[in-house]
């Protein structure tokens, strides 16, 4: 028989096996592709170029390409719009036409007229600039926004005047997700900055972030550091300053650990240089949030003794986890999101408290006595659909504004007016799309140790009528959960006679954070055992066959599919993995990867590196073994996960598999791990579709 395997770049292995960790019990680890870590290096370059040729050869050559574009672009042709951000008279928002490659920031002014604040392309027509976050002052004069280039989200910040535009300050390097607490009348703020890389190691300039104090008109050389030093390096800090100006709160986690250290300072009795902090919550297992009310009280939103989430109150005069009592216990089955208190004048003497929930992923709001907590009634949402977050009057009102999405409706703005109870739509897409028909499910099935799992099926028919191409998309990470939302790459899928199916696996925030915490550290395998379950329940049910099912994910969704297609290759016909950890015993060298060891273990710790290792897709490949068509897709500009892992593990199926189905790698420039233009993103959708369409035998 002929060999039909595609001409893969040479990849010299190296012998290369070294004695992990330091301390016992120890391993003996494989890496025949380390020459492969270093992008820099010529030989990384030629083999990369040589990838990329091989990869567009493959893509370039598949059918349905020109029809998936056009009906992605009709599919996207709604545009997008945000929920408003209110401050004084102002309301801040985003919004994108069909025909624009970012997203633009809005102004409302009093009298309802509208003008653009930001627009990225304007700042840059190439497109590689991104707006990653903006913080209106507290009176909407001024607004603090960060910008990054290339997709590296290494954001500067800098403050423009909103009725001129006219840049008042900045730029603020170093400022990557960083909040703004801006102080009343928008002459400082506090912020999060890290230090100089001239004064930390080399390879610890992306972590040592302080908080500090900016003054607007002065250097951020002059800034004051407020907090941080000699804590963890990988610490991220949160900021805020209640409306009034004289609460600041500051909370410090390690890394992405589901739990924080807060404090609570009262800038009336203390500099603003120098506030005198007061222990809220230190050394506690829990994440606590905190916000000081026009009442006078402390309303405390926490997971403490409480996976679910509650809301309690207490006074800023004691603020001891004794005092706390419940205003909104924990209920049993939905997991509190967030809540908006409503005590404008409007209501009288009858305040009013809303909280979000989700309920197996679907969201819900509910209507209680601000007062007592007693429950009240619910918002009528749109359908079975998710909520973007309660948006109020900070200063208190009786109107809460809300985004929502389902899977076949794109993200419009609802208001919710507190002395009717009337929900009206606010603010829909600047443009129209027409959606297909399709069915939507929300199944139950059982992982392999009885853990009753759910997954959305979107088909389109109601029931199985025939085994039908399938992808099976799952996430299961950092208590993120898989919510009903619009996607046209889903809608396209299903549209041409696919299925297409996203599992709720343990690991994400679905049931809280004990179902986090179920797939976590030592515990990870039973995500992926989870995602085995809905694939084998897909082919059980006669959704689909292992010949005609493929499975995707991004980020921690593409260690999920790493970990599948070496766990499981006979399960799945075709993979894409995309910025994917994949190296498990080397990922905390690389990007943002030492603050990742509080949800996977550090291979500094022999029982941590034991549980790397029993899944380490990277040293899980098998000579000899007929594994799924795989499609790596990378960004050049991914500061969080470096594109070496996809390297890695291309290189290593390329060597080993034994079929002639593809094993590519599809690199990208100028772009990152986060947002992009609607170009780009529309043309890694066309590659990725027709990639899973052709080795699942779906016809575009």
């Amino acid at each position: 028989m002929p060999d039909r395997r595609p001409p893969y770049p040479d990849a010299p292995r190296l012998d290369i096996v070294e004695r992990l960790p330091e301390s016992a019990p120890a391993y003996d680890v494989a890496d025949p592709y380390r020459w492969l870590e270093d992008a820099a290096d010529a030989a990384v370059e030629a083999w990369s170029s040589e990838q990329d040729a091989l990869v567009r050869a493959h893509l370039d050559g598949l059918p349905g390409r020109d029809r998936v574009r056009a009906r992605l672009r009709e599919l996207l042709g709604a545009g997008s719009v945000s929920a408003p951000a209110l401050r004084g008279e102002r309301r801040f928002s985003m919004r994108r036409t069909a025909e624009q490659e970012l997203s633009v920031l809005w102004v409302r002014e009093a009298d309802g007229s509208e003008r653009v604040l930001l627009d990225p392309i304007a700042l840059d027509p190439s497109g590689l600039t991104t707006l990653d976050s903006w913080q209106p002052s507290k009176e909407g004069h001024l607004l603090a926004y960060q910008l990054s280039e290339g997709g590296t989200e290494e954001s500067v910040l800098r403050v423009l005047d909103v009725a001129t535009g006219e840049l008042v300050d900045g730029p603020i390097d170093r400022a990557r997700y960083s909040p703004v607490a801006w102080l009343p009348g928008g002459e400082a703020f506090y912020y999060v900055r890290r230090l100089d890389p001239a004064l930390v190691p080399a390879d610890e300039a992306q972590y040592h972030r302080r908080v500090w104090l900016h003054r607007l008109g002065t250097s951020p050389e002059e800034d004051v550091l407020v907090f941080g030093e000699g804590r963890e390096k990988t610490e991220y800090y949160g900021a805020s300053v209640s409306m009034d100006g004289r609460w600041l709160t500051i909370s410090a986690s390690e890394g992405t650990a589901p739990r924080n250290d807060l404090w609570i300072a009262d800038l009336s009795s203390s500099p603003l240089e120098s506030p005198a902090l007061r222990e809220v919550q230190v050394g506690v297992d829990a994440q606590t949030g905190l916000h000081v009310g026009r009442d006078g009280r402390v309303y405390v939103f926490t997971d403490r003794d409480a996976p679910r989430g509650r809301v309690c109150v207490t006074s800023p005069d004691d603020l001891a986890y004794a005092s706390w009592r419940d205003l909104v216990p924990e209920d049993p089955e939905a997991v509190l999101d967030g809540y908006a208190l409503l005590d404008g004048p409007e209501l009288g003497d009858a305040p009013l408290l809303l909280c979000s929930w989700t309920r197996h992923t679907v969201s819900e709001v509910s209507v209680h006595d601000l007062a007592t907590g007693e429950r009240r009634g619910s918002v009528d949402l749109p359908g079975v659909g998710s909520i973007g977050g309660l948006s109020a009057h900070p200063e208190g009102g009786h109107e809460v504004w809300f985004g929502y999405t389902d899977h076949v409706t794109p993200s419009s703005v609802y208001h919710y007016d507190a002395r009717t109870g009337e929900v009206s739509l606010y603010a829909t897409p600047p443009g129209s799309v027409e959606v297909p028909e399709v069915s939507v499910q929300l199944e139950e099935f059982s992982s392999k140790d009885g853990t009753t799992v759910r997954m959305f099926v979107l088909s389109p028919t109601a029931a199985p009528d025939q085994p039908r191409p399938t992808i099976l998309y799952g996430y299961g990470g950092f208590g993120i959960p898989m919510g009903p939302g619009y996607s046209s790459g889903i809608l396209q899928w299903v549209e041409a006679g696919g299925v297409y199916a996203v599992a709720c696996l343990r690991g994400g925030g679905e049931e809280g954070e004990e179902w986090h915490r179920a797939g976590m550290l030592g515990r990870k395998q039973n995500v992926y055992d989870d995602f085995y379950a809905a694939a084998e329940t897909l082919v059980a049910e006669g959704w689909t066959t292992p010949q005609q099912l493929g499975i995707s994910g991004g980020s921690n969704g593409g260690l999920l599919v790493g970990v599948a297609l070496t766990q499981r290759p006979e399960l799945f016909a075709a993979a894409v993995c995309s910025a994917p950890l994949l190296d498990m015993v080397r990922y905390e060298q690389f990007g943002l990867g030492a603050t990742w060891a509080v949800e996977y273990g550090s291979a500094a710790d022999p029982e941590q590196l034991g549980w790397l290792l029993s899944y380490s897709p990277y040293h899980h490949v098998v000579a000899g073994t007929d594994y799924p068509a795989t499609l790596f897709t990378v960004f050049d500009g991914d500061t969080r996960v470096d594109p070496l892992h996809a390297r890695k593990l291309a290189a290593a199926l390329q060597h080993a598999t034994s079929g002639d189905r593809p094993v590519l790698v599809r690199r990208e420039k100028d772009v990152g791990h986060g947002s992009r233009s609607l170009s780009r993103t529309i043309e890694l959708s066309v590659d990725t579709t027709v990639f899973l369409a052709a080795h699942t035998g779906l016809p575009l």
